[in-house]
């Protein structure tokens, strides 16, 4: 990715820790944050400036200080010349990697003057709608929550065990018109699951994200799914597709599990051949850590890319959210 000229130059990395409030709290099975902590990588050549932005997720072992060591390390490789095909390489899937990578995208788009789906083949991305999350609560407090949402047409619902049929039994209630889907995050057993699925079945649920903890996921082979099934922790980059056909009817692909915008767009054709539907998702972030993944929209039955919207503010040129329609990044932004 370098011409003769640029190959004299040294690429120079920065990167640092971000902390953005969300407004109010977001909750899921496993707890409740009211900021959402990034990492932010800067590559810069001739004059030029890439960025990504990642979320470093605990439950896969990860720190936002780890993430940017793991980050930082690699500005010998970097100041040698490193590619976006050497990275692949060079780090592992996950959170510190998709930085570099969208980075490195971002700024060969920068040093080619033309928006990064071009560079890609691709196809420019159209404004798509976008779920928009409820937290975990009691049944009145998500009723309560989904009242003031009923008006987007897709609303994603975390649920969390117990009691989880009289949640979105009291969500349906709410929110009459939408289409709904559940995000488990590996809260529910072996025990609960049918009738966990029955209920959101019931409730006219499109989606089940995660009911069950990955690795131990096998319960989903063994019985009839009455509506779609998705992975989400039990799905990280293409290695991990092939064991999860018979349980899975849908993979969501968060950019912060693969590695970045590189893996992301091979998984995604990968997983199309295998018969999958496609979520795809993200962590709490601002827009610079959507971008990327409105690459993947024009092959995603869910978009799940609500972030910046749960946010109490989000940074400069963000992505235009139109209600729950989201529009590709401005180049001012990223790519």
């Amino acid at each position: 990715m370098t011409s003769s000229r640029s190959a004299r130059l040294t690429q120079e990395l920065a990167a640092f820790i971000e902390r953005w409030p969300i407004a109010g709290a977001f909750t899921i099975s496993r707890g409740a944050k009211t900021e959402a902590v990034t990492v932010v990588a800067e590559v810069a050549l001739d004059g030029l400036t890439g960025r990504g932005e990642c979320v470093p997720y605990p439950r896969y072992g990860e720190t936002p200080e780890a993430a940017l060591a793991a980050i930082q390390a690699m500005q010998g490789p970097l100041a040698a010349g490193m590619d976006l095909k050497a990275l692949q390489a060079q780090m592992p899937p996950g959170a510190a990697r998709n930085a570099l990578d969208c980075a490195l995208w971002d700024l060969e788009a920068k040093r080619r003057g033309n928006r990064i789906w071009n560079l890609l083949g691709r196809g420019t991305p159209v404004p798509c709608t976008t779920a928009y999350t409820i937290s975990l609560g009691t049944p009145e407090a998500m009723a309560e929550a989904t009242a003031r949402a009923a008006h987007r047409p897709l609303l994603k619902i975390k649920l969390g065990g117990d009691g989880d049929g009289e949640r979105i039994k009291a969500v349906r209630r709410a929110a009459p018109n939408a289409e709904l889907i559940v995000d488990a995050n590996e809260a529910w057993t072996a025990d609960n699951l049918a009738d966990n699925l029955a209920a959101c079945a019931d409730a006219g649920v499109t989606l089940v994200e995660q009911p069950l903890p990955a690795g131990n996921d096998a319960a989903l082979a063994e019985i009839k799914r009455p509506l779609a099934v998705c992975a989400d922790e039990s799905v990280h980059a293409r290695a991990s597709l092939e064991g999860l056909r018979d349980r899975y009817d849908a993979v969501n692909i968060k950019l912060d599990k693969t590695g970045g915008l590189t893996e992301a767009l091979a998984m995604a054709d990968a997983a199309q051949a295998l018969g999958f539907d496609i979520m795809v998702g993200c962590m709490v972030a601002t827009s610079l850590a959507m971008a990327p993944a409105m690459l993947l929209t024009p092959q995603a039955r869910f978009v799940d890319l609500d972030g910046p919207l749960l946010l109490a503010r989000d940074r400069d040129h963000g992505l235009r959210y139109d209600g729950s329609l989201v529009y590709p990044p401005e180049a001012a932004l990223w790519g």
